[in-house]
């Protein structure tokens, strides 16, 4: 199935999202701070003060929380859709990378004060025809019925795939055929601002 002409005519700068360097230093070292401040109150069975931080970091914000451990990747969660405050999303997503990503086993307390962090606040997502995406730019949303995959802008990046690799990836992603991006998925792109611990 082919996307209605609208679609075909939309342009990358549609795709609205941050702008590089919306948040200052000091907001990221808050958020960075308040991800790792999540993980160690688990531990303690405890809970961390959730006070807006400012009006700025208040704002519904999609985000996902990326852990490394000794440098491998040790979970990733997040949300896509502004669902609720940045700074609350960045505590909840913090704890889900933790010790929800079904992919990797609870971190242990050890392994929590090695922990390096990584958040990607993301813009709406948005349509977008499959020849617009770009790589380091773009992060995909790639959805058919109930199946839906999403890989943030980095990852082709680090990879060293091409657009169409890309768009096949996000696709296995789903859980679809590595063709669906051109069998009627609806393809959605976003942006991402990403800031980690320092090395």
């Amino acid at each position: 199935m082919c996307p209605p002409p609208e679609d075909r005519s939309s342009r990358l700068a549609d795709v609205p999202g941050p702008q590089p360097d919306e948040f200052s230093p000091e907001e990221r070292t808050l958020l960075l701070r308040l991800a790792h401040e999540a993980i160690a109150a688990t531990f303690e069975r405890g809970a961390i003060s959730l006070v807006p931080p400012s009006p700025h970091l208040a704002e519904p914000r999609g985000v996902f929380t990326t852990l490394y451990y000794r440098g491998e990747l040790r979970g990733c969660v997040g949300y896509v859709l502004p669902v609720a405050p940045l700074y609350r999303v960045v505590a909840e997503s913090a704890r889900g990378a933790a010790f929800d990503d079904s992919r990797f086993s609870p971190v242990s307390r050890e392994e929590a004060r090695e922990l390096q962090v990584s958040l990607s606040v993301l813009s709406q997502p948005q349509p977008i025809h499959s020849e617009q995406v770009e790589i380091g730019r773009h992060g995909l949303l790639i959805s058919l019925g109930p199946y839906r995959g999403l890989l943030l802008p980095q990852v082709p990046v680090e990879h060293g795939w091409d657009r169409v690799t890309f768009l096949e990836q996000t696709c296995k992603k789903a859980g679809l055929p590595l063709n669906a991006w051109q069998a009627g998925a609806k393809i959605e792109a976003f942006t991402a601002e990403v800031f980690s611990d320092p090395k």
